[in-house]
C-alpha cells in the first residue's frame, strides 16, 4: 500500500491537461461537423434534411461507450492505425456534432422569419441573408446553451478511459491501483472536474440571463 505523493498529484494534473485538450478537440471537431448538420437540417434540400435527421437520431441513440470502441477497434480493421487520443477525439466529435447540430438548428429556426423576409426585400441573395442576417442573430441565441453543453463534453471525456486514453478519471484509477486510497484520490479528481465545469455553468447562466434581459 502506497501513499499519495507529489508525483501522483503531478500525474493527476497531467490527466487534467489531457482532459482539457480532448475537450477542446471534441468541441472543435464536433462544432465544425455540427455546423454542417445545422445548416443541412435548416437549409438543405429534402434528402439532406432526411439524412441529417437520421444521423442525429442514430448518434443520439448510440451510447458514447459504443462509439469509442467502434472508432478505436473499428478503424484498424479498415487499415487505419489510430492512437487512443485520435480515436477518442473522433468518437467525441461525432457524438458532440449530433447534439450541437440540433441545438444550433433550433437556434437558427428561432430567428423570426420576418428577418429573412426583410433581407429578401433588400434584394440580398440567399447566402447573404444567411451569413449576414440569420446566423449573427442565431449565434447570440446559441451561445448560452453551447457554453452549457461544454460541461457535458468535459464530463464525457472520462469515458475515453474505456479505450486506454489516460485523462483525469483514468489517471485517478491508475493512482488508486497503487495507493489504495480511493476516497482521497477521487475527492481530488471530483474537485478538479468541478474546477473545470463550474465556471462554464456559471458563464452559461449569466449569458442566458443577459440574453433574456437584452430581448425584453
Amino acid at each position: 500500500m502506497g501513499f499519495l505523493n507529489a508525483s501522483h498529484l503531478h500525474f493527476l494534473f497531467d490527466g487534467l491537461l489531457w482532459t482539457v485538450g480532448l475537450s477542446l478537440l471534441a468541441f472543435a471537431g464536433g462544432g465544425l461537423l455540427g455546423f454542417a448538420v445545422a445548416l443541412g437540417s435548416s437549409y438543405g434540400p429534402r434528402w439532406s434534411r432526411v439524412a441529417v435527421s437520421l444521423y442525429i437520431k442514430l448518434i443520439q441513440g448510440t451510447p458514447l461507450l459504443v462509439l469509442l470502441p467502434l472508432a478505436y477497434f473499428g478503424l484498424p480493421s479498415l487499415g487505419f492505425n489510430v492512437a487512443p487520443l485520435t480515436a477518442a477525439a473522433l468518437a467525441l466529435s461525432i457524438y458532440v456534432s449530433a447534439y450541437l447540430g440540433e441545438i444550433w438548428r433550433g437556434c437558427i429556426e428561432s430567428v423570426p422569419r420576418t428577418q429573412a423576409e426583410a433581407a429578401e426585400c433588400l434584394a440580398l441573395r440567399w447566402h447573404q441573408r444567411v451569413w449576414h442576417v440569420i446566423l449573427p442573430q442565431a449565434v447570440k441565441i446559441a451561445t448560452p446553451p453551447t457554453v452549457g453543453f461544454m460541461v457535458q463534453i468535459v464530463k464525457n471525456t472520462s469515458l475515453a478511459s474505456a479505450i486506454g486514453f489516460v485523462e483525469l478519471a483514468r489517471a485517478g484509477q491508475i493512482i488508486n491501483n497503487s495507493t489504495f486510497e480511493p476516497f482521497v484520490i477521487f475527492v481530488i479528481v471530483a474537485a478538479l472536474y468541478f474546477a473545470l465545469c463550474y465556471p462554464l455553468s456559471v458563464l452559461s447562466r449569466r449569458l442566458e440571463r443577459s440574453f433574456h434581459v437584452a430581448h425584453r
